[in-house]
């Protein structure tokens, strides 16, 4: 049965053709990238760097500063041009642990596998005291143990079950999942995901629960504050604690087995006596961050920008390997790639590596609304007119099989274009869908072409991301360099074709919402 065609699809299809029969791909360049990203690859050497060298990088701490002192001078060896931090902020404090020490004194003694929480304060030296159960999730759990916490370390969440894994640590997309991906998903109902009926905690209420509960345990006089993690085999998820408190209470997160044990313990009415020895330090003197920069200047449009980017900084647990080392480590070779072939691009090409990513995608908001426009006005600058596109990469270390449209459905015939040269690594899932998390968003944000990429999972939610197992170890070499090989040929078709990538249309203006810290803004190059 013929059916009629809405004249709007009727006439994206037309466009859609005609864009796919006009894109050139340049397979000469294509080949030569590919040589110089499997041949010669330096993307491994970067990761050294980042990870065993300079890591883990939270932002503003002393390891993130010299990190980025050091992209700097290996950007310029690479023959970059304008290579600078750029300045934004204020951020906030940085902060460090030295040293961490933990175990069981009393029935028997254990070293705790654990880590502090970023942004919480060290002990001042070993502290011993008894251990309490104390779950605490809600203003209605406080009055239960007021005045029974005083001098305890209490273990506030509930004890986990943790069942026999069935499902592979790590893994590969299959064809059939890749082929899910590419199905446009039909959007749910507002509210439908909402918990039991009620609807999740806004950030200004999760905030101020948080504010709570930690004068809470200053009033209860507790001294330290044990979490679960919520991995297991000795494996550690801890990030940081709200950093814009200045007396938060020393906090501590320790392997779900250990954590286990003693709250078995304690459940039989035995005392528990733990001691834990932590050495942190707070860094006032400089509030500000920054983003490393540096750039290719084009030719016949030079004025025009291509960037591509990943977050620079991590927790503080791992070395900050697989998030984010790998795609900062991806954009630098990305951008060796194109300096050392000499390619001729119209359009100058921009590597950005983020900070305060972890925070809130801090450092690229700051750059967007320097640059670009700010989300809560709208009003673009020129450079917003002049910019062609955004690719970043901030999944794991695994291979690259697709992009994420971000909504932008006229991007699909070039993508499509784009990735024919890569079929034969595993490359060219096409998916209409909204992926978050990541700095690409703050360009979407104000109607700029911004782009994630799809990757294999490998154990990235399983065992790395945001743990003590984020480590060089878990990195698969050629994957990055596969993935370096795709977005350095996306880049240099963006830097190249005639017209700047399509985009949707401007989104509205976005005022921020009462309570709301403003956002940080960008400044001059440090």
């Amino acid at each position: 049965m013929l059916r009629r065609i809405e004249p709007a699809l009727a006439l994206f299809l037309a466009f859609a053709l005609t864009v796919s029969a006009q894109e050139r791909v340049d397979l000469g360049v294509v080949h030569q990238i590919k040589d110089e990203a499997f041949q010669n690859p330096k993307v491994m050497e970067s990761m050294f760097q980042l990870t065993d060298v300079y890591g883990p990088r939270l932002t503003n701490s002393p390891q993130f500063r010299a990190a980025g002192d050091w992209a700097v001078k290996q950007l310029k060896e690479f023959g970059l041009d304008n290579v600078k931090l750029e300045k934004w902020g204020p951020f906030g404090r940085g902060w460090a642990y030295t040293s961490y020490t933990a175990y069981i004194d009393d029935p028997e003694y254990q070293p705790l596998i654990g880590y502090p929480l970023a942004w919480t304060p060290g002990t001042d030296g070993p502290l011993t005291a008894e251990a309490v159960l104390a779950p605490i999730r809600s203003e209605a759990d406080l009055e239960q143990y007021k005045g029974k916490l005083r001098g305890k370390m209490v273990l506030r969440d509930t004890p986990r079950n943790l069942t026999l894994p069935t499902d592979p640590a790590g893994r590969r997309l299959t064809d059939a999942q890749l082929a899910d991906l590419s199905v446009f998903p039909i959007p749910a109902p507002p509210g439908r995901n909402a918990r039991n009926g009620q609807p999740p905690l806004t950030p200004q209420q999760a905030r101020k629960f948080r504010e709570r509960l930690n004068q809470f345990w200053k009033d209860e006089g507790v001294p330290l504050v044990i979490r679960t993690s919520e991995g297991d085999g000795g494996t550690v998820f801890a990030v940081g604690a709200d950093r814009e408190l200045k007396d938060n209470i020393p906090t501590v997160v320790l392997a779900a087995e250990h954590y286990n044990r003693i709250a078995r313990l304690l459940d039989h009415k035995l005392t528990v006596k733990l001691t834990f020895d932590v050495k942190a330090k707070f860094f006032d003197d400089n509030l500000d961050s920054f983003n490393v920069i540096a750039e290719i200047p084009g030719n016949a449009k030079r004025d025009e920008l291509v960037m591509v980017g990943a977050h620079f900084d991590s927790w503080h647990t791992g070395t900050g390997a697989t998030d984010n080392a790998a795609g900062s480590a991806v954009a630098m070779e990305v951008m060796r790639i194109l300096k050392t072939l000499n390619l001729k691009m119209d359009r100058t090409v921009r590597v950005a590596l983020w900070s305060g990513e972890e925070e809130g995608l801090l450092g690229s908001k700051a750059y967007v609304k320097e640059h670009f426009a700010d989300p809560a006005t709208m009003k673009t600058t020129t450079e917003h007119d002049r910019f062609a596109g955004y690719f970043n990469l901030d999944n794991g270390s695994g291979k690259i099989r697709g992009v994420n449209l971000q909504g932008n459905d006229a991007m699909r015939p070039l993508f499509e274009k784009w990735f024919e040269p890569f079929k034969d690594l595993g490359a060219g899932t096409i998916a209409l869908r909204n992926t978050g998390g990541t700095d690409h968003l703050s360009f979407d944000a104000v109607g700029l072409p911004g782009f994630q990429f799809i990757q294999d999972p490998l154990d990235y939610a399983t065992r790395t991301h945001h743990s003590n197992m984020d480590v060089y170890d878990r990195i698969q070499p050629t994957d990055l360099e596969q993935a370096a090989a795709i977005i350095a040929s996306m880049v240099y078709n963006t830097a190249t074709r005639p017209e700047k990538l399509p985009r949707k249309p401007l989104p509205k203006p976005r005022p921020p919402q009462p309570d709301q810290p403003a956002p940080p803004t960008s400044a001059q190059a440090r």
